[in-house]
C-alpha cells in the first residue's frame, strides 16, 4: 500500500449547537507516532472515538489501509487491525495478567467471550498471550490477578492486551494517566520499541513524552486542527504557541 495508512477526511460530530470536531483532516504514516495535543474540551478523545468506531461521526470519512471504514463498527475495525486503548484500564481485575491477554488473543481469533474459562487452558492461546507480556515486560508477572497490580502495570498490560489483537494501528488515549516518572519512562521506551511494528495515535498529556516520542504532532482546538508537522515546527509554530503551548507547555493537554 501506498500513501498514509490512515487519513481523516473532514470529520464532523456536534451535539445540539456544540461542535465537538471540525472538519479534521490528518494522515497517519505507517511506522510512525503521531500524537494529538490541545487544551482540555479540545476534541481529542471525540476524535478517538470516532477513528476507533466507538462513535459515528455526522460526516467525513475515515480511510484505512485504503479502504473506507466510516460505516464499520469498532469489533469490525479491530479485526482490521485498528485497536484502541482508553483513558481508564479496562481490565478484568478478578483474572490473572494471562487470562486477561488470553481473552484478547480468542478473541481476535473470532471467539465468543462466552468462552473465556477455556481459553485460558488452551496451550495456543496461553503461549501467544505470553508472547504479547514479554513483549510489554510483564511475563514475570503472567500469574499476578490483574486487580492487584500496580497502577503502571496495569498499564502495561492494557497494552498487552492491545497487542494481542494484533494491531497495525494503535489509537492510545492517554497512556501515560496516572503513572510515576519511572512507570511513565518505561512506557515511552515500550513505545519506543514498538514503533517499528505498530503505528501508533497517541493523546496524552506529558508534552516531554510527547515531544519526545512523536514524528509528527496535530494540536486541535475548539474541535480543529491548527497545526499539524514534525515536533520541531509544531512547538515553533506562532498560532500553536498563543493557542496553546505558550500559556500551558507544561501544563495538560
Amino acid at each position: 500500500m501506498t500513501g498514509p495508512l490512515l487519513q481523516v477526511q473532514n470529520l464532523n460530530k456536534a451535539y445540539g449547537a456544540l461542535k465537538v470536531t471540525q472538519d479534521v483532516s490528518l494522515d497517519v504514516h505507517e511506522h510512525q507516532i503521531h500524537a494529538i495535543i490541545g487544551p482540555n474540551g479540545a476534541g481529542k478523545t471525540t476524535l478517538i472515538a470516532q477513528l476507533s468506531g466507538q462513535l459515528r461521526p455526522d460526516s467525513g470519512r475515515v480511510i484505512y489501509a485504503g479502504a473506507d471504514i466510516t460505516g464499520l463498527d469498532m469489533a469490525a475495525r479491530v479485526g482490521r487491525g485498528l485497536a484502541r486503548s482508553f483513558q481508564l484500564t479496562t481490565l478484568l481485575p478478578g483474572f490473572s495478567a494471562l487470562d486477561n491477554v488470553a481473552l484478547a488473543v480468542q478473541a481476535r481469533a473470532g471467539s465468543s467471550f462466552r468462552f473465556f474459562r477455556p481459553a485460558a487452558a488452551e496451550r495456543a492461546l496461553n503461549d501467544r498471550a505470553m508472547e504479547c507480556l514479554e513483549d510489554v515486560g510483564l511475563s514475570g508477572r503472567a500469574d499476578r490477578l490483574a486487580g492487584s497490580l500496580s497502577h503502571g502495570e496495569k498499564r502495561q498490560l492494557e497494552m498487552a492486551v492491545a497487542l494481542a489483537t494484533e494491531p497495525r494501528l494503535l489509537l492510545l488515549d492517554e497512556p501515560l494517566a496516572g503513572t510515576g516518572h519511572e512507570e511513565a519512562a518505561e512506557l515511552v521506551t515500550l513505545f519506543r520499541r514498538l514503533k517499528p511494528r505498530v503505528t501508533m495515535m497517541l493523546i496524552e498529556h506529558d508534552m516531554d513524552a510527547v515531544f519526545a516520542l512523536a514524528d509528527c504532532v496535530s494540536v486541535l482546538v475548539y474541535g480543529q486542527i491548527v497545526a499539524s508537522g514534525d515536533p520541531a515546527s509544531v512547538r515553533a509554530d506562532p498560532q500553536v504557541r498563543a493557542a496553546y503551548l505558550g500559556e500551558e507547555e507544561t501544563a495538560p493537554c
